[in-house]
């Protein structure tokens, strides 16, 4: 196996494009590839652009009939078939929609094929992460999910258990719907609670299909207004043991950064900081449970200057072996390159001054009658016995 992580980019994939007055705002990706740059990170790791995906491998997940209908609002927007989520405030149709879909959905693919093979211990493709897509409708800002289709290639190349851990704020709903029957594929999604954000779903008592594949899905729905030591708190709380217990042989995970106190859509107060340590977490339980094998992907994240190209570039560092000092003052290039694109001043440093983040363990005991414990628990006991685990 390589030494080396691979980092997924090509700049056609800015072209996934909404429009100006959509809050997915492609400046997001270009400023934090030009961040990655400037601390160096592109010269450690192997930077490749994939392929985008072909028909065989969309409908790997997606229906044929979703994926003509994607090509006929790529080649003329007006014919925009909203019965199958296009052409709608959330995923208006462009010209060549399908073309930029795709070929994000062939760097998650391209990572997770590097990472099966040896060829990389660890994959980003921070470009990725549109969850929420669902094989037979755009949903969510996603058109072609690339997080179901990279783990439905792990799958067809022969992987027998896949991890997926999502802490993106919203529930990871397209991913767990493609693998609810499948008990090779584990998902994991920490989201605010379903009663206060899209898409509603990710209930606690969401556990998977039947048979085998019961209590292959698992859902943290947290309150409204989490914050760091709450949100840490209940990842650490669900996650390792099960990922102990599972025995992935790949973790794919997904890194949105809207749980962050600045996102303009969502309500939890995470910060920077608190995204970082949860980043370093799964690079950790990638090594302890799945022989290194990582793939991490972005996500949403809507503070597009402030918030994510810092979050990501993290992640970037952490797979690269070469971590950002959280106290590190960013490059004043970067700043230029930020005023150049969007006349708003950079930030300055790559924490927002909560480093290092408290951690409150579970094992330390629980509180019955706290919101954030409440949750924690009716995951722990919706699943956990459906797992062979002490809730």
């Amino acid at each position: 196996m390589s030494g080396r992580g691979l980092l997924m980019w090509d700049e056609a994939v800015t072209k996934y494009d909404f429009g100006s007055s959509h809050p997915m705002d492609p400046v997001r990706l270009a400023l934090t590839m030009g961040l990655v740059r400037a601390y160096g990170l592109d010269r450690a790791m192997d930077v490749v652009a994939a392929r985008p995906a072909g028909d065989s491998t969309l409908r790997l997940v997606h229906r044929e009939d979703y994926v003509t209908a994607v090509r006929a609002a790529s080649e003329d927007p007006a014919r925009a078939d909203q019965s199958y989520g296009l052409g709608t405030v959330d995923d208006p149709a462009f010209a060549g929609m399908h073309e930029a879909s795709a070929l994000i959905a062939g760097q998650s693919v391209g990572a997770a094929e590097a990472v099966w093979r040896g060829n990389a211990a660890h994959a980003v493709n921070f470009a990725g992460g549109l969850h929420h897509a669902m094989p037979g409708a755009a949903a969510g800002f996603c058109i072609y999910n690339d997080a179901s289709l990279a783990i439905a290639r792990l799958l067809e190349l022969g992987a027998e258990r896949v991890a997926y851990v999502d802490v993106d704020v919203h529930h990871g709903d397209g991913v767990q719907a493609a693998f609810w029957d499948d008990p090779r594929v584990l998902t994991i999604s920490l989201h605010e609670h379903p009663r206060t954000l899209f898409p509603q779903t990710g209930w606690p008592e969401e556990t998977g299909g039947t048979g085998a594949a019961e209590g292959s899905a698992v859902n943290v729905a947290l309150p409204a207004g989490t914050g760091d030591e709450g949100w840490l708190r209940a990842f650490h709380a669900v996650v390792p043991e099960l990922l102990a217990g599972f025995r992935p042989q790949v973790l794919v995970s997904q890194h949105g950064a809207d749980t962050h106190f600045e996102d303009p859509l969502a309500h939890l107060a995470v910060s920077l900081d608190a995204q970082r340590a949860v980043q370093e977490a799964c690079h950790e339980l990638a090594h302890a449970h799945a022989d290194g094998k990582w793939v991490a992907l972005g996500g949403g994240g809507y503070e597009v200057v402030d918030v994510v190209p810092r979050s990501w570039t993290h992640l970037v560092g952490i797979a690269a072996h070469q971590p950002v000092d959280p106290e590190s003052v960013i490059p004043s290039t970067w700043r230029g390159e930020v005023y150049a694109r969007t006349r708003q001043l950079g930030p300055a440093r790559m924490t927002d001054g909560r480093w290092p983040v408290r951690l409150r363990s579970w094992e330390d005991g629980y509180d019955p009658a706290d919101r954030l414990d409440q949750s924690i628990l009716a995951t722990r006991r919706a699943v956990f016995p459906l797992r062979g685990l002490l809730a």
